[in-house]
């Protein structure tokens, strides 16, 4: 590896000494649209709230991993047993033909280690997983405005567009994040999916990546109609298998911690495989995993304090899900 990509330790976070108050205030907004979604379509999350389908299955830690990748999860080769769920990430329990965000959760199970929350050992290692590379905005208020503003409607986004970037760039931001979230999408069986900001890895920081094997299968022009339906279509006629990778960070100009909307250059490594045996989503056990999925919490914060979550995006996120899963009582 080049010396200007080689993983390194001296990231730092940023935290803002007004973010505990601004956090808290993000957190009331979401949990507002929360409710007032939730008295539309019953109990659920704020965003990711239309669940498409859920899954169970193993991941295997792979030996001889490099330094950068060697600790927590990813310590020593094991097998764990996961969880997985798929959502769309909207407010909203539109048609899956709707452009939307699309959502990869992985829960493990068995871990062994400090929580990151810091409230004891960790009970699992999530990864929250989107199809998007990057973030579409740097930081948490931007993104939090942009939310609150579209989940008023296309009349007040564009109102708060216009508004926030002016006459001329309102308008090109809006273009820019409807071709974002409009980008083409084959499934959840065929397609990358990508943490988009970074966690820790012991004294490194690294993203995440999930990468489809050859043997999922190709994306079908039918598959958007039904995203549950192609998925779970392929995971009853044979097994679906990804490489997790990690992508290591660098350097504050090439990989910063607290801007998530910059795509990291650094190449992936593989450091496990997430396997999902066939599996019948429609049978009774499947459809009681759809209901502990639903129900459940899948959180970067329900993480091994290896594997902190890094970033004014995933602080936010700390107290924002915090909130969000009190609304729905899963905590």
């Amino acid at each position: 590896m080049k010396a200007e990509l080689t993983p390194g330790t001296d990231w730092k976070e940023q935290v803002a000494a007004d973010e505990a108050e601004r956090f808290a205030g993000y957190a009331r907004q979401f949990a507002a649209i929360q409710a007032r979604k939730s008295k539309r379509y019953g109990a659920g999350r704020a965003l990711h709230r239309k669940q498409i389908t859920a899954a169970s299955g193993s991941l295997q830690v792979l030996d001889d991993l490099p330094d950068f990748a060697r600790h927590g999860l990813f310590a020593r080769p094991a097998t764990f047993d996961v969880r997985v769920r798929l959502s769309n990430g909207g407010f909203d329990r539109a048609p899956d033909r709707t452009p939307d965000i699309r959502g990869f959760a992985i829960r493990v199970l068995g871990v062994d280690g400090a929580s990151a929350l810091g409230n004891g050992p960790a009970r699992s290692q999530d990864f929250t997983l989107i199809n998007q590379e990057a973030f579409a905005f740097p930081k948490s208020g931007e993104f939090v405005d942009f939310a609150v503003a579209a989940s008023a409607g296309g009349g007040a986004l564009l109102k708060f567009l216009l508004r926030r970037y002016g006459l001329f760039g309102g308008p090109a931001r809006l273009l820019q994040l409807v071709r974002s979230v409009g980008r083409p999408f084959g499934g959840f069986a065929t397609e990358p999916l990508f943490s988009a900001v970074p966690i820790a890895c012991g004294p490194y920081a690294v993203r995440v990546r999930l990468v489809p094997a050859g043997a999922n299968g190709v994306p079908t022009p039918e598959a958007k109609a039904d995203w549950g339906a192609d998925f779970s279509g392929r995971l009853r006629k044979h097994h679906l298998q990804w490489d997790l990778q990690l992508q290591p960070y660098v350097s504050e100009a090439l990989t910063p911690i607290e801007d998530a909307s910059v795509n990291w250059p650094t190449p992936y490594t593989t450091v496990a495989r997430l396997n999902l045996p066939r599996q019948d989503t429609g049978s009774v056990q499947g459809q009681e995993l759809a209901t502990e999925a639903e129900v459940g919490v899948f959180d970067p914060w329900q993480a091994l304090a290896e594997h902190r979550p890094l970033g004014d995006v995933q602080r936010a996120r700390k107290v924002v899900y915090f909130e969000s899963q009190k609304g729905r009582g899963a905590v």
